[in-house]
């Protein structure tokens, strides 16, 4: 074989191994029979198995679609000042015409209502300027701001309810678009997306009120055959270390960021059988200082135990609940490796404030002069009330944690280094200025200022997603076939060749897709068909120039050069304008047209590939072997 040649099959080589190995999670998913999905989450391995896995959409697995609208009326309202009669009736008029034109923009017509009522908004909307133009564009401000608001709330429960690969998107300026795949219990959902936001503020319990309680509760456990086979069915174990009740932790303003005590403690080998029998809880756990770690792989674990009635009994009795944080993060391990750990806090068993205290919460750049100059903060107002409850719980819990909690999850727990006065409050250590608007962000959903309605709504039951699946995979198989004997018969070795290369190309796709966790919808699959036509197309464009070649009297050799250098400006210039068409659809697009633009974009890359690389590669290989004259095309 030329040596040339070498490196390129080295290349596809090592191409569809990558690409055999990044399906294979999809196959063994597929083939999972409902007790060893179950078994599987037991073990805490079936997310990793799902993340690993392409998934499936509304259209094929069955779900919700749901429709929410934020009631900017109700919004504009409730943050104009000195209401009388006149107003209300203008905010009346606007709502009426929304009825009748439902996709019309409310801020137009507020602005024309108004004009038309000689009304002046400055006397309503003095805070946000002296006049109609600049408060108009401060109140459409409010409006995105609220949306965006809802959609973080959204996702938060949305993770909650446990649904793999939501999509939750804004549609306009007022509307959400939410797809549950998998969900059928309809009531639970639009219980859960309808709900009022729970933002809380709650205190930390001390170090020693932590350890007793872990002790207590491996204690309650100990001899427990189904929690100790729920401990030992995950991947690693490690007994917790104290935590050290005299740990400090450092602070540069009245909040700051925890400092992480990445000791050699934190991960290690596996446990011995007898310490996870002897200490079922606390041998899922690790110490972070102050905080406890869970391991990603533990998290499940970890919630069924304490589900169970032991658990609950000792937390009651310690006046307490355990709560995780509302994301991973990522810690060394002994071995030089990172770990991802979720934090679980114990928390008291009440809050001390509710989100509705919030009036406020802006992310900004600390000013010049202070220890935060230039660096993310969040300013945090309080109406009266929270002030004055305020200023008594920080005044009676210095040095303590106070963790910011929404919808049952810890986004952040800073440390109170003195008594806060008057309800301002700032908070920083943040890595970036975008975390601090995402905390934000979550600061004020607690209070959020406009409802959101449910304006459509569709339930896509699983026979129906069974049955899309099935009509999209017997599409594609007969598409396929039809291709494959048609390149066979009309272009015999060549078009061998071809089939190969194509079958190849939707390999690669696929395992693509895998790798960036993408959802696959019926418009996806109507972009993977597409994908194989464009394929074909690229190759018979050059099997002609090839024939032409031939044709002419060169050698197969000259001919398979010639054939390629003719046909690679047709080639590029064809799949260059399909290429700039999926990007348009993928950066317009919603939910499955950027489904259909994902697979488009990545199968016509691919089919370039295959169609310029790897049977060029081929061809070649064919026309290096000594004595060759003739060529089948």
């Amino acid at each position: 074989m030329n040596k040339q040649l070498t490196p390129r099959l080295l290349i596809i080589g090592l191409v569809l191994t990558w690409a055999i190995w990044a399906i294979w999670p999809t196959v063994q998913y597929q083939q999972l029979t409902d007790a060893e999905i179950e078994d599987l989450r037991d073990q805490g391995k079936l997310e990793q198995l799902e993340s690993r896995s392409i998934k499936q959409g509304l259209d094929l697995k069955g779900g919700m679609f749901i429709v929410l609208e934020v009631d900017l009326p109700t919004l504009v309202e409730n943050l104009a000042i000195n209401k009388d009669r006149n107003f209300s009736k203008a905010i009346n008029d606007v709502r009426n015409q929304l009825i009748t034109s439902p996709e019309g923009d409310f801020f137009e017509m507020f602005t024309d209502v108004t004009t038309n009522n000689n009304l002046k908004l400055s006397r309503y909307y003095y805070d946000y300027g002296s006049n109609s133009e600049t408060i108009i564009t401060a109140l459409k401000e409010e409006g995105e701001d609220a949306i965006n608001r809802v959609l973080e709330i959204l996702q938060n429960r949305v993770d909650q309810f446990g649904v793999a690969e939501p999509t939750i998107q804004k549609q306009g300026n007022q509307r959400i678009i939410v797809e549950l795949a998998g969900v059928q219990d309809s009531e639970r959902a639009r219980a859960l997306l309808e709900s009022t936001a729970l933002l809380e503020f709650y205190l930390v319990k001390e170090v020693t009120t932590t350890n007793d309680l872990m002790i207590k509760i491996d204690q309650s456990l100990k001899g427990n055959e189904v929690v100790a086979e729920v401990s030992k069915s995950t991947e690693s174990s490690q007994e917790i270390a104290p935590i050290d009740e005299d740990e400090t932790v450092s602070v540069t303003e009245l909040f700051g960021e925890i400092e992480k005590n990445n000791s050699d403690d934190i991960t290690g080998s596996d446990v011995a059988e007898n310490i996870v029998s002897d200490r079922p809880f606390s041998s899922l756990l690790r110490n972070l200082g102050r905080t406890i770690g869970v391991p990603e792989k533990n998290a499940y674990a970890v919630r069924k135990i304490l589900e169970t009635p032991e658990a609950k009994e000792r937390l009651a009795s310690a006046g307490g609940t355990f709560l995780f944080s509302h994301k991973t993060e990522e810690y060394p391990s002994a071995d030089g490796n990172v770990e991802k750990m979720y934090g679980l806090y114990l928390l008291e068993d009440r809050a001390e404030l509710t989100g509705g205290v919030v009036e406020e919460a802006k992310a900004n750049l600390g000013p010049q002069g202070s220890t935060s100059a230039g660096q993310p903060i969040v300013n945090l107002s309080m109406n009266s009330d929270g002030a004055r409850k305020w200023a008594i719980i920080t005044g009676s819990n210095v040095g303590r944690q106070v963790a910011i909690v929404l919808d049952n999850k810890v986004h952040m727990a800073p440390n109170i280094r003195e008594k806060i006065s008057g309800g301002g409050t700032l908070i920083e250590g943040f890595a970036n200025i975008n975390e601090a608007k995402d905390i934000a962000i979550v600061l004020r959903a607690g209070a959020l200022p406009a409802p959101v309605d449910i304006i459509e709504e569709r339930v896509v039951g699983p026979s129906l997603g069974a049955d899309s699946v099935r009509q999209g995979t017997q599409s594609v198989l007969i598409g396929l076939g039809l291709v494959l004997l048609f390149m066979l018969f009309y272009y015999r070795l060549a078009g061998t060749i071809a089939d190969f290369a194509l079958i190849w190309n939707i390999i690669l796709v696929l395992a693509i897709l895998a790798s960036l966790q993408a959802t696959l919808t019926l418009p996806g699959i109507a972009g993977l068909i597409l994908t194989v036509g464009m394929s074909i197309d690229a190759n018979v464009i050059i099997f002609e120039r090839i024939r032409e070649e031939l044709n002419k009297g060169k050698t197969p050799k000259a001919a398979i050069d010639g054939g390629y250098e003719r046909a690679l400006t047709t080639i590029i210039d064809a799949n260059v304008t399909t290429l700039i068409a999926a990007l348009v659809l993928w950066q317009f697009g919603t939910g499955p047209i950027k489904g259909f633009a994902t697979v488009l974009f990545w199968g016509i890359l691919i089919s370039m590939f295959t169609a310029i690389f790897v049977t060029r590669t081929i061809f070649n290989s064919f026309a290096s072997r000594k004595g060759l004259t003739k060529l089948s095309i």
